[in-house]
């Protein structure tokens, strides 16, 4: 009886994760590197036991402490954006570890991922979901994400998931040779912003609006 019932929802979850990937084909992304990432990790996992029957909704969902786990378009948008064009994400820094869902993702695209969260209590469930998922490639910091992490650094990717008033100048100096940067940025009113370090400068494009939680100061 319980075998059957774990199967149950072992073949729930893989219906219901395929039609997520549907409707982020139907939405736009359109890298399959990236679709086979966002099919690849078991998004019911890093969700509250409560809301697991909405995990693969095209929704952002509560985490506590004011926090969420990003809407799956746009993990798979903003992942699309560092990633298309190359083969790897080359070593990535994400800013805002949450839960360890978008961090889970990124670990699919390249061997070095390095996730900071500023509040220890989410940091530790993180921990757990990767210990869950045996996600031995992702290394998780208890730090202030505005400063980046100069000691791993320069990196060829870095992800910030949440929005700042402005892009903060750690993590551009941070920011690889040939690198890219892809943050929400703004207070009200939010933007995606894409940023590229070519030889010459640093060069923005402002894409898609946005709402994330702020990015803030210090650790909890």
């Amino acid at each position: 009886m319980t075998t059957n019932g774990l199967h149950g929802i072992g073949m729930t979850s893989q219906r219901t994760r395929a039609r997520m990937i549907e409707r982020l084909r139907e939405k736009g992304i359109r890298n399959e590197a990236v679709l086979r990432a966002m099919a690849a990790v078991p998004r019911h996992v890093f969700v509250e036991e409560a809301l697991a029957s909405r995990a693969y909704e095209d929704t952002a969902l509560p985490l506590g402490m004011g926090q969420t786990i990003s809407q799956p378009f746009v993990v798979a948008r903003m992942i699309e954006l560092l990633l298309n064009g190359r083969a790897t994400l080359g070593r990535t820094l994400e800013v805002g570890a949450g839960c360890g869902y978008q961090a889970a993702v990124l670990a699919q695209l390249t061997s070095e991922v390095y996730s900071l969260e500023r509040l220890a209590p989410l940091l530790e469930k993180a921990k757990a979901n990767m210990r869950q998922l045996k996600q031995f490639n992702v290394r998780l910091k208890h730090a202030d994400g505005q400063f980046g992490l100069p000691e791993a650094g320069p990196f060829d990717s870095i992800i910030v998931a949440a929005a700042g008033q402005q892009v903060p100048p750690a993590l551009l100096q941070q920011l690889a040779p040939g690198g890219r940067l892809v943050l929400p940025v703004g207070t009200t009113e939010q933007y995606l912003s894409f940023i590229e370090r070519t030889p010459q400068a640093f060069v923005e494009t402002r894409l898609d609006p946005v709402r994330f939680v702020p990015l803030l100061a210090g650790t909890q």
